[in-house]
């Protein structure tokens, strides 16, 4: 597949320490984009899809892949390869796309169905320069949404993606 860049230890890109895979090429083009040398599809390098998941599964205390670009649906069949890897190695996928969930589930963007089916959390929509936050959470901009694209796909509609509490565990329920 085509990247740009890896990521080892990324805290940014989802929760817990990520592993993240910046793909090349991307036909969005947002002005204000953080990453506009993702944007030639013709850039960065060729990366197997074998050699990205043995940088991903060396580090033990990775948590899980994050798929940001560029665009990773520009190489939806790759990036569904290297996301069930990940997967079964108990890993979460997170995915970034300037593509709506609406318009790949309906089937505009060739194997996006494919690489959904082997992600948690999509974080979808174009970024907007206009509602660029520093406060969206793991977002650039405020349009763009944290989708539990599982119990979305079994819902049929987007159930966004809520995040847990980490000291959940820690209270004990009243007797």
């Amino acid at each position: 597949m085509r990247i740009a860049n890896t990521v080892s230890d990324s805290i940014v890109d989802g929760p817990g320490l990520r592993f993240t895979v910046f793909t090349q090429g991307c036909p969005h083009r947002c002005p204000g984009c953080h990453n506009p040398d993702t944007h030639d599809p013709a850039g960065g390098h060729e990366a197997a899809v074998e050699e990205l998941a043995e940088k991903l599964l060396s580090n033990p205390l990775t948590d899980g892949l994050t798929l940001s670009g560029g665009e990773p649906f520009c190489q939806a069949a790759e990036c569904a390869r290297l996301a069930a890897i990940a997967r079964e190695k108990g890993l979460n996928v997170w995915v970034y796309t300037g593509y709506t969930y609406e318009r790949l589930v309906a089937g505009e963007v060739p194997g996006a169905m494919e690489l959904l089916a082997q992600t948690d959390v999509l974080v979808d929509g174009p970024f907007v320069e206009a509602r660029k936050s520093y406060a969206a959470l793991f977002r650039g901009s405020t349009n763009q949404r944290l989708i539990d694209v599982p119990r979305s796909l079994a819902a049929g509609q987007v159930v966004p993606w809520e995040r847990p509490d980490p000291l959940a565990h820690f209270v004990r329920p009243e007797s």
